[in-house]
């Protein structure tokens, strides 16, 4: 056999890998700046804020240097708040409806850098956002809106599109009494109507006041209700366990009727043994108001009886807490 046939294709193989080889040394894709901030259905970022009054609490906002090869040079991002885009996502989801519009953070709640370092040899860094949210009223749905600025003298491109140049973080405070209660054995029933098929929710938001007080909505009123912060119910958690309801609206003719209680448990998962189940239970609730906005001069009464439920499931490898609950 003629040697000079075997040699050629090896030699043809040879000089299709070294092309292959030399290619993965140069930049396949532009070098994009974006933040990592994944965006809910929504169209915002969820973000936990564990709310201390005063005192300062930090965020870090991830940045991202996209391409197939490590950034090789420093870079300087330029940032800013974006009021136009949350403007437009409030149109495209909610209409008219301006009750459920997502409402611009306001800047005595917040700091934000105007310039992020990105270092050579690293395609990552973190914007330092400084949050202090004592008195924020969580009735109105927060975001901070904000975007990566974008200029020919600047020394990186930012991300063309839209969820990766922009994040929409919607703030969510939250200390050990907030979240999402299980609502399906507290019971809401019509003043002489009470032998009748209570009103049951199956979940009930409570929303941040101040480190040891929460607010929900009042009996069966929820957040869809444009009137619903005429409806807020206060209860503070003392460190002996009892639970103090109280409302700040006169016209709800707001009434305790019993004092309530409340207990924490906790409890390893059986699966994944990093992980712990806390439940604060709330109970002997029991309390009467008036909705007098449903019908124009009418007061339609309520009572209200029964508990509520609150679970946390805590991942114990993680030392930051707001990564370790489980949202």
């Amino acid at each position: 056999m003629n040697k000079s046939f075997i040699l050629f294709p090896i030699l043809t193989l040879l000089l299709i890998c070294s092309s292959c080889n030399d290619e993965w040394t140069e930049e396949q894709f532009e070098n994009y700046i974006s933040f990592k901030a994944p965006v809910t259905s929504e169209g915002v970022s969820n973000i936990y804020i564990r709310y201390k009054g005063d005192e300062k609490t930090i965020f870090q906002q991830p940045l991202i240097v996209s391409g197939s090869t490590t950034n090789a040079r420093d870079r300087t991002v330029h940032v800013a708040v974006d009021p136009d885009t949350l403007e437009v996502l409030n149109y495209e989801h909610f209409q008219n409806r301006e009750d459920f519009y997502y409402r611009e953070l306001d800047s005595e709640y917040y700091t934000i850098p105007s310039t992020v370092e990105i270092k050579a040899g690293e395609n990552t860094s973190l914007m330092a956002i400084d949050f202090t949210l004592k008195d924020i009223d969580m009735v109105d749905k927060w975001v901070l809106p904000l975007t990566i600025e974008d200029d020919p003298s600047y020394d990186y491109v930012a991300n063309p599109r839209k969820h990766y140049r922009k994040a929409l973080l919607r703030i969510h405070p939250f200390n050990d009494y907030s979240g999402t209660y299980s609502g399906t054995a507290l019971k809401t029933v019509m003043e002489g109507y009470e032998d009748e098929t209570p009103i049951v929710k199956a979940d009930i938001r409570a929303y941040v006041v101040d480190e040891n007080t929460v607010f929900f909505y009042a009996g069966n009123i929820d957040e869809d209700r444009q009137d619903r912060r005429n409806y807020k119910v206060y209860a503070t958690f003392s460190d002996m366990g009892a639970v103090s309801f109280h409302a700040d609206n006169p016209d709800m003719k707001f009434q305790v009727n019993r004092d309530a209680s409340y207990t924490i448990t906790e409890q390893m998962d059986e699966v994944r043994p990093y992980l712990l189940h806390r439940y604060l239970t709330i109970n002997n609730i029991d309390y009467q108001f008036s909705d007098y906005t449903m019908v124009p001069g009418v007061d339609i009464n309520y009572k209200v009886s029964g508990s509520l439920i609150l679970e946390r499931q805590l991942n114990t490898q993680i030392p930051d807490e707001d990564q370790a609950i489980e949202w």
